[in-house]
């Protein structure tokens, strides 16, 4: 049974429901453009993460991160927006392309009843890297006009406004701004539209790009580590910022059988909750974790002992790795010893608001692969966390139920449940 106060994202739903199912992936990450490349690097032990050549880091302790290298196509950009769009944009809209097209969908959505389409894209950063840039050149005098369009793409609506652009999509639209659960919330709520019947079809996921301000705000608060981050290491020293972008096509089963999609997994359940503890710290007792995960396995009807794998937020902070073991072992019982769990981190980076939506596509094809990720850069667990990490080497393991979770600054919190289906 659930923890005591766990809610589900929806309660109240009939018994017979719409099932959410995922019929596209899109990703592009430091591990490479598309799913299959994130796919082959989930199944090794070497980190993604290098040293950082998109800005300056002189004067700064740290100088590793998840960078992309990002091409110079970018698939469905809209002329209109060739100027302006950002880099966050620009990650956006290559996993978008890749989710359509494994979705069996056209760049148009030709087929579709558009208004019936929904878009929800999670981001922290928006355009931070291109209006940094032109207050940097004007601060120094230089000319300012090519950065100046790009200020359109400052706000953390834009990737969500340019997805729903470049697809014609007409239906609901959010662009959820949670900081690290960002794209995670865009998961849960696009998939609360296609049961409540909000929308047929739903666009969901997260973009974020490196930024400077981004580096030197984790820096202040002494949270990155100088080395490639080690999740539930014992001598962990904090997190690596990646970027990048996940994008997942959401539909029903039925709708998604009816025009012969394949599917990918199903999107059983979320929990959403908030700490209101601490602007950037979890809450000591693990509250608004425990809230999450409990609530996530409530909405999907799972029992704790079901859960076959776990994709951790993993940040490879002290306070966050701690929390979230605590949050395991309190929702999962005895069932939590024996249950996997690995964190993406230490091979991408921290993504940020595209984070959750990676993280949940990695998922997905650990559960079609029947296999573990592993822990990457943890050496020896501390005891404080004290579960199965999957340190050094992925691991084969059957997965019919997993969960993903997915933590931020202010206790924003989401946890996500997928499971394969029979046939999937």
């Amino acid at each position: 049974m659930p923890a005591d106060g766990a809610r589900a994202i929806a309660p109240g739903f009939p018994e017979a429901r719409p099932r959410v199912v995922v019929t596209g992936m899109g990703a592009i990450t430091a591990a490479g453009r598309g799913v299959a490349a994130l796919d082959a690097r989930l199944r090794g032990s070497a980190t993604c993460i290098r040293e950082i050549g998109l800005f300056d880091t002189s004067g700064l302790r740290v100088h590793v991160a998840g960078e992309v290298d990002l091409p110079a196509d970018v698939p469905g950009l809209p002329r209109a927006a060739r100027v302006r769009a950002s880099r966050s944009d620009r990650l956006a809209l290559i996993a978008l392309a890749e989710a359509l097209e494994r979705a069996g969908l056209s760049r148009d959505l030709a087929g579709l009843d558009r208004e019936r389409v929904g878009v929800a894209i999670g981001t922290s950063t928006g355009g931070m890297l291109e209006t940094e840039t032109y207050f940097g050149e004007r601060v120094a005098g230089r000319r300012t006009g090519a950065w100046r369009t790009k200020l359109a793409a400052a706000a953390v609506a834009a990737p969500a406004d340019l997805v729903a652009g470049a697809t014609g999509a007409l239906g609901p639209r959010l662009a959820p701004s949670t900081a690290c659960s960002s794209s995670a919330i865009a998961i849960a709520l696009a998939a609360g539209w296609i049961r409540t019947g909000a929308a047929d079809v739903a666009i969901a996921g997260g973009t974020d790009a490196l930024a400077r301000m981004t580096l030197t705000g984790f820096h202040a608060l002494q949270a990155l580590s100088p080395e490639p981050c080690r999740p539930f290491d014992v001598e962990r020293r904090g997190l690596t910022l990646g970027e990048g972008a996940g994008i997942l096509v959401l539909e029903s089963e039925e709708h998604a059988r009816a025009r012969g999609a394949a599917i990918a997994a199903e999107v059983a359940g979320a929990g959403l909750s908030c700490d209101a503890s601490h602007l950037t710290a979890p809450h000591p007792e693990s509250r608004g974790a425990i809230q999450a995960l409990a609530g996530a396995l409530a909405d999907a009807r799972v029992a704790p002992e079901s859960i076959a794998y776990v994709n951790a937020h993993g940040t490879g902070t002290p306070q966050n790795d701690a929390c979230e073991s605590t949050a395991i072992r309190a929702v999962l019982g005895g069932a939590a010893e024996r249950v996997p769990v690995s964190s993406t981190k230490g091979l991408i980076g921290h993504l940020l608001g595209a984070a959750g939506a990676v993280e949940a596509i990695a998922t997905v094809l650990a559960m079609a692969g029947g296999f573990a990720p592993p822990t990457i850069g943890l050496r020896r667990t501390d005891p404080a966390c004290g579960l199965d990490f999957v340190p050094g080497a992925p691991r084969a393991l059957p997965i019919a139920v997993a969960v993903s979770n997915s933590y931020g600054f202010g206790g924003n919190n989401c946890s996500l449940v997928l499971r394969r289906l029979p046939d999937g």
